[in-house]
């Protein structure tokens, strides 16, 4: 029978239960390997929620997310691994050492002081004595957008940036050339080269605008098909299929979309 409220704890035994001979068939059958799309799923309706403000999604997308934390976490248990307890204990240890401005003496004031002793305290802990080390250490696995955007910030703490905003425009412009001046020569490998430097400079300006580009790039995404979608309604309306018009006819409901959204 269901309850009005549950724990952590009930969770943690829910997913005991899902996992043992008498659960769920598909929940035994999965691994960490399985499991990492799932999580990645999570992560993004977790973001979505967020940008919409719907507080009761992220509040169940929360639980979703969560739930695939306890998941990996009993699959460790039953190999004799790590447990829930050690996740919370893992983490508990690792916020009272970084905050040491809290849990400790140190006297740092600023959000930007807290990053560098965070990063700092990281570095020491993990044994790192270059900060190509830190580089590599950012997982390969992320969004380009993301890796290349904490390589950048992570180069950045030893000094390796711009000193203004200006100069990373004009490195914007620079590599945009480059790329102009390269892809009539058919050279594919400096095609993509030039193509990466170009989303690269794009990256180190959104830093300097505090913007994260994964996140921008998204909302653009959302927008433009809003935009198509206002565009193939009025195209139906006046009874055409948009591959039945021009590219002129096209442009001008583009034009229209854009009104009729900014306005709406």
């Amino acid at each position: 029978m269901l309850k009005d409220k549950y724990t952590l704890e009930d969770l943690i035994e829910l997913m005991r239960v899902l996992r043992s001979e008498k659960g769920c068939p598909w929940d035994r059958e999965q691994d960490h390997e399985s499991l990492k799309k799932y999580l990645l799923e999570e992560a993004y309706e977790v973001l979505e929620a967020i940008e919409l403000n719907d507080k009761d999604k992220l509040c169940e997308e929360l639980g979703d997310l969560l739930l695939q934390i306890i998941f990996h976490a009993q699959i460790e248990a039953e190999k004799g691994g790590f447990t829930m307890d050690d996740i919370i204990t893992s983490i508990c240890k690792k916020i009272i050492t970084r905050h040491t401005h809290v849990f400790g003496k140190d006297n740092i004031s600023t959000a930007e002081g807290v990053e560098n002793n965070w990063e700092l305290i990281k570095k020491k802990e993990k044994g790192m004595r270059t900060q190509t080390e830190v580089l590599k250490a950012v997982p390969k696995n992320l969004p380009a957008l993301m890796r290349s955007y904490k390589v950048q910030q992570k180069a950045a703490q030893v000094g390796f940036d711009w000193d203004n905003i200006e100069d990373v425009f004009n490195k914007v412009y620079e590599e945009i050339k480059e790329l102009e001046d390269v892809y009539k020569s058919k050279n594919v490998e400096r095609i993509n080269d030039e193509v990466g430097d170009v989303f690269f400079a794009i990256v180190n300006l959104s830093r300097f605008l505090h913007v994260q580009p994964e996140l921008a790039l998204n909302h653009t995404i959302n927008k433009f098909i809003k935009r198509f979608e206002y565009m193939e309604k009025e195209s139906l309306k006046k009874g055409y299929k948009l591959e039945e018009m021009s590219l002129n006819e096209m442009d001008e409901l583009w034009n229209e979309a854009k009104k009729y959204l900014r306005e709406t």
